[in-house]
């Protein structure tokens, strides 16, 4: 049973000046239009019985690509600064596939909304592998070809969109597209996914873009109790899923004892990958308890643990829950932005927070606030303990296709009913843009 969690009744501290208030959706969530695009690896994952819960797929997903006025006009109601965006390779490669977010583009642009593009939310056209790094070549030409597109109006970009999760869910332990069960001879696909994330870091200024980032998944690792064996495991898991596509981009290395099992020249891609960006995005959802293994595997957040792996994933207890079950910490994004601010100190640039959002169901979804209302919080705090936020984005304009998920779990700020697809703004939408009012 979810327990209600109280909003706190004074308003929201004030922002700087300029601070970017944003939702953020992606390609594959939201466009259906299937039939406009060439296929991506999760249409044939999806197309496996028993991989997506529900057993749906996004071929309409909200038919954002036919309706993307009508949800332009609910960002702009919404009363938001920028609205994040993905660009559907597969639709890319099409025919005509760029004429669609030109006028997405547009419509933002007449609306006064600041587009910011992510180049690759996890939609990879069938016929390529992260495991041949010949992918990061071909996705700095991709990106060569929408910068030249779009470059005259989005001036905003975003490479990868949370390259650990593509590589520990789809290539490690195979919940996600493309389904493979590596383990950790994943570890190219990072090293493979970092590379063309600086690849298109170069693409993107040699096309003039002067406004960078990579949006990161980021979470604390917290030990399951003091005993050693369960430190060390957090700190593992830390490394992995924190300082592995952290330390990189920001410090032009790997984690010790990480870069000699990568595949390639690696100190010659790290002077690649290192290229400097013009802020961090981070993604955050929930902090995550870790402890020594189990010997067992463990379901977890939807997400099957292999017993083989160095760590187990273990309960928050005594904190509410999202309808998916992860835990509401907001004192724990305080907490992750001072810790990124002391490690990499002035090697940080500005942040930005490119999602933080939760599942719950209804139209009146007062758990929602109060989970909005505390992060929000969380993050005026780590500013004002010196961390460099220019930017809050929510997790997700709309409910969507939540991949493995398939539609049961509903992240949207406005319900999208699906069988008509109308759109419901939630009683969210409307603080969100009281608040956003109250900002000024």
């Amino acid at each position: 049973m979810i327990r209600r969690m109280a909003t706190q009744e004074h308003p929201i501290p004030r922002f700087p000046a300029g601070f970017l208030w944003g939702v953020s959706t992606s390609a594959h969530q939201i466009e259906g239009a299937a039939e406009l695009r060439g296929p991506s690896v999760w249409d044939a994952f999806t197309e496996v019985p028993g991989r997506v819960k529900d057993g749906s797929t996004a071929a309409v997903a909200c038919d954002h690509y036919h309706r993307y006025r009508e949800d332009v006009a609910l960002l702009a109601d919404l009363g938001v600064g920028a609205y994040r965006f993905s660009v559907s390779w597969p639709r890319v490669d099409s025919r005509g596939g760029l004429d669609f977010y030109d006028r997405l583009v547009d419509e933002l642009c007449a609306a006064g909304v600041t587009p910011v593009t992510t180049l690759f939310h996890w939609d990879l056209p069938v016929g390529l592998d992260w495991l041949e790094r010949d992918t990061a070549a071909r996705f700095a030409e991709y990106v060569s070809v929408v910068a030249e597109r779009l470059g005259d109006r989005v001036h905003k970009w975003i490479t990868l969109n949370e390259p650990a999760e593509h590589t520990l869910l789809g290539h490690a332990l195979g919940t996600h597209a493309p389904g493979r069960r590596l383990l950790f001879d994943a570890l190219p696909v990072a090293h493979h996914q970092l590379l063309a994330h600086g690849l298109a870091v170069r693409a993107l200024r040699a096309a003039g873009v002067t406004d960078v980032g990579i949006a990161n998944s980021h979470a604390p690792a917290w030990p399951a109790s003091r005993e050693p064996s369960d430190v060390e495991a957090a700190e593992f898991y830390d490394v992995l899923l924190n300082r592995l596509f952290a330390d990189p981009v920001l410090l032009g290395e790997y984690p010790a004892g990480l870069g000699e099992l990568m595949p390639g020249d690696v100190e010659a891609d790290l002077k690649v990958i290192g290229e400097p960006v013009d802020w961090y995005g981070i993604n955050y959802y929930a902090p995550t308890r870790v402890g020594a293994p189990q010997g067992t595997e463990i379901e977890f957040g939807g997400i099957t643990m292999p017993a083989e792996l160095p760590f187990s994933v273990r309960q928050i207890e005594g904190v509410p829950v999202t309808d998916f079950g992860w835990p509401v910490v907001p004192e724990a994004l305080t907490e992750l932005l001072t810790h990124f601010h002391e490690r990499y100190g002035d090697r940080l640039p500005p942040v930005v927070i490119t999602e933080n959002g939760c599942s719950y169901e209804g139209l009146d979804d007062r758990e929602r606030i109060t989970y909005l209302d505390g992060h929000i919080r969380a993050l005026h705090r780590a500013t004002e303990a010196g961390v460099d936020v220019r930017g809050y984005f929510v997790w997700s304009l709309l409910d969507n296709f939540e991949w493995a998920e398939g539609y049961a779990r509903r992240f949207g700020l406005v319900h999208v009913d699906r069988d008509t697809l109308e759109r419901t703004p939630k009683a969210s939408y409307h603080w969100y843009r009281d608040m956003l009012r109250s900002q000024g």
